[in-house]
């Protein structure tokens, strides 16, 4: 573009009539034509690479609360997908000269050359308080020359006019189209599981409806062999892999809207009995499944210091969070055998549902992290250690 940044304004216009103004960064391209999506506040103070590639928040602006974004550089080790997905990044300042050896390029950089927006020099402060109050927003962002008077009205109903992400397809959007074994071999195996498995490692189908690299990292290390499926996946399929697992990870979106993927899980879990970790969408999934219903929750959670607790034995741990819907406690039938095993401490919401006799477990969190505390990647193990004695137990029976 032929006017410098220092020319230019951006106007963030919020659906219930709200107006924040701040400077461009990252792709002006993308700003000019303006930029629409549901707003959300993060309140992890890193990991801004990781949330920009996290395919959960295809469809919405992010903005960081923490102050100061981009000290540490981009890392191309780092991305958690194939490209970021976010619809816009919404600091108070970004960091021109990082400080990072392993750092590549600055986060104005990486955003222009994916095609992101970002804003800048916005009071964060001020809009993630509304957000806390109103809850996640429609918004539409447009550029300005300095000086020019923007018409307000004008961008508050375009905000209006924005599609909710419940409303769209996200999870096709971001979805893996082909079966795919995953690029990096298992580690090796523990005794314990040598034992079940012989010296083959067990393998999990990892349902793609927009995962995180660093779970099916998370499954190598722990010995697995992983295959990569798209959302879209049917029940003769999943029965010519012969899976020992199935995880069904992280998304963004509405959980009822990948209708015939909760379908297969309920035959997996009741039918098949097959072991079956959830993650985030996943566990939303898995609790439709069981014959809950979710909700969405008012501005969501999104972040890397939420506190959980771990209903049965008390454990507490902090928690990475990203997520708008819920599973509704009140309506879990108790035929259906699961039980919440995992609350949030700060609202009570569901964090997590156990079968009380099914090889079959979610959370609502990320026990992957990448960002955030590694404090519940013991999940992992637990997944590994079920699979195991469900191997076991065939075996045995054979």
């Amino acid at each position: 573009m032929e006017h410098e940044m220092s020319d230019l304004v951006a106007a963030l216009a919020l659906e219930d009539g709200a107006i924040f103004y701040g400077k461009p960064f990252g792709s002006l391209e993308a700003l000019a034509s303006g930029r629409r999506g549901e707003v959300v506040f993060v309140t992890a103070m890193t990991g801004y690479q990781e949330i920009c590639t996290d395919p959960s928040y295809r469809g919405q602006m992010v903005t960081m609360t923490y102050p100061l974004i981009g000290n540490y550089g981009i890392a191309d080790e780092d991305v958690e997908s194939r490209r970021p997905w976010i619809s816009a990044l919404i600091v108070r300042e970004w960091c021109d000269e990082y400080s990072n050896w392993r750092g590549g390029q600055n986060i104005d950089d990486y955003l222009r050359r994916n095609g992101i927006p970002g804003i800048y020099d916005l009071d964060t402060r001020a809009l993630t308080r509304h957000l806390r109050e109103a809850g996640s927003l429609r918004a539409v962002i447009r550029l300005y020359h300095a000086g020019e008077q923007p018409d307000v009205a004008a961008l508050v109903a375009a905000a209006r006019r924005v599609h909710s992400v419940s409303d769209l397809d996200v999870v096709g959007e971001v979805s893996t189209e082909a079966l795919a074994p995953w690029e990096t071999k298992p580690a090796p195996l523990a005794s314990a599981a040598k034992q079940a498995h012989g010296t083959k490692p067990p393998r999990v189908l990892l349902v793609d409806t927009g995962f995180k690299r660093n779970i099916a990292r998370q499954l190598v290390a722990h010995g697995m062999e992983v295959i990569v499926a798209p959302h879209q996946v049917d029940l003769a399929t999943v029965k010519e892999l012969a899976p020992d697992g199935v995880l069904l990870s992280n998304g963004p979106g509405d959980p009822e809207s990948v209708a015939a993927l909760i379908a297969l899980t309920k035959t997996l879990i009741y039918d098949e009995r097959m072991p079956v970790m959830g993650i985030c969408l996943g566990h939303q999934i898995i609790g439709l499944a069981a014959g809950a219903q979710t909700g969405r929750l008012l501005f969501g959670h999104h972040g890397a210091n939420h506190p959980v607790r771990e209903v049965r034995t008390g454990r507490v741990t902090v928690t990475s969070q990203n997520h708008n819907f819920q599973v509704l406690a009140e309506t879990l039938p108790s035929a259906s055998g699961f039980y919440v095993s995992h609350i949030n401490l700060s609202d009570n919401s569901v964090e997590g549902l156990a079968h009380e006799e099914l090889p079959a477990f979610s959370v609502q969190y990320h026990p992957e992290a990448s960002p955030g505390p590694e404090d519940n990647q013991y999940l992992f193990d637990r997944f590994a250690q079920i699979i195991a004695r469900e191997r076991g137990k065939s075996l045995a029976a054979r």
